[in-house]
């Protein structure tokens, strides 16, 4: 295997030199749609940024959940976050994992969120995410939302909407993968 320090700084997935006049190897780390949905399955949390009243980034942790492959997640309408969306919809958003260089693993999304405040939907998502990040049964799903009702007319239901995904999985560059 090579040593790291040959590994370039190319202009990613393009083939082509990068300053250093090395090819990256970003291809060889991405992830396919299938290893995305794994392993955002099963992280714990999203950094959701979005653009703060004040043009700079506002980056906060989400709990979320996948909801026929797509990512949604809850937060209180009166926030901060919604108000940056209902301004600016754009966000970033990234999950990460690995303590070591060759066990680096993480999703990057680009795109746009779109707010709902479709009691339902809010029920639904708070629903999964306590099955998700508290262990709620799921046959005790349908009482979780009737008893999130309350709650939920005060919040909102946010999906992700990906314009640019971007991955990588350090173990496949130390497996020659």
């Amino acid at each position: 295997m090579p040593h790291q320090g040959t590994h370039g700084s190319g202009v990613a997935g393009m083939g082509l030199p990068g300053q250093d006049g090395r090819v990256s190897r970003r291809d060889e780390i991405a992830m396919g749609d299938d290893e995305i949905r794994s392993f955002l399955e099963t992280a714990r949390t999203m950094i959701l940024t979005t653009i703060g009243p004040d043009g700079v980034p506002d980056p906060v942790a989400m709990w979320f959940v996948l909801r026929d492959g797509e990512v949604w997640m809850r937060t209180y309408a009166k926030s901060q976050k919604v108000a940056n969306v209902r301004r600016d919809p754009r966000v970033a958003t990234l999950v990460e994992d690995g303590d070591r260089y060759a066990e680096l693993r993480g999703v990057q999304v680009s795109g746009r969120l779109e707010l709902s405040e479709d009691i339902d939907v809010i029920c639904e998502i708070a629903a999964a995410l306590l099955v998700k990040y508290e262990g709620l049964d799921p046959e005790h799903v349908p009482a979780a939302m009737e008893a999130y009702r309350p709650t939920a007319v005060k919040q909102v239901a946010m999906r992700l909407v990906p314009e640019r995904t971007v991955s990588w999985d350090h173990a496949k560059l130390m497996s020659g993968a």
